[in-house]
């Protein structure tokens, strides 16, 4: 699809959104608006066999994500969104690379229920931040099952009240290897199956 190609040719070289210039950026979100008018998938929270998986992160305007970024002699690493559609549950996984032995973890686990037919509304419940020699980290599919099997982590893992944190994401566009996100703070994330 040529939206699509669009899209991406304009998002390569920005490094998930860190490095973009405020011309790049009203270049993708056009290019963002383009492609959801071509949704191929009208109802993608019906398309659970799309939606469920691992998604590695393309591009993003969140701050709360490049803002890791920030942190001094950290750079951020691969980003990752998880679905699992079987258990209403997704996670959010930030590598974080640094000194030799020091990288990092930052994770969010929510739990989500459909509101719309593009519209989830999700609960955070679980934080995870560590180092990944401590933590045993090997991959997110591996993380994600010692999450499920009810494992505690030497880290900071702790419990959030769902009434602190809470909000929304509209799945504005979904296919077999690609789907774009708008949240509840004006955010988008475009997601590539990893």
């Amino acid at each position: 699809m040529i939206g699509k190609a669009a899209l991406l040719n304009v998002i390569a070289g920005t490094n998930r959104g860190l490095l973009a210039t405020e011309p790049q950026k009203q270049a993708i979100l056009a290019a963002i608006a383009n492609l959801e008018d071509f949704n191929p998938t009208p109802r993608p929270l019906s398309a659970s066999d799309l939606l469920d998986g691992n998604s590695q992160l393309l591009y993003t305007t969140s701050k709360a994500l490049l803002n890791l970024d920030r942190v001094p002699l950290n750079k951020l690493g691969q980003i990752y969104q998880c679905i699992r559609v079987q258990t209403s549950t997704v996670y959010n996984i930030a590598e974080i690379s640094g000194l030799p032995t020091l990288e990092g973890l930052v994770s969010v686990a929510a739990k989500f229920e459909p509101c719309s037919e593009r519209r989830l509304l999700v609960k955070f419940q679980r934080s995870i931040i560590g180092l990944q020699r401590l933590i045993g980290y090997k991959s997110p599919a591996d993380f994600i099952q010692q999450i499920e099997a009810g494992k505690k982590f030497t880290a900071i893992d702790f419990p959030i009240k769902s009434g602190q944190q809470q909000g929304w994401l509209d799945i504005t566009y979904i296919d077999n290897n690609l789907r774009i996100g708008r949240g509840n703070e004006g955010s988008v994330f475009v997601l590539s199956k990893a």
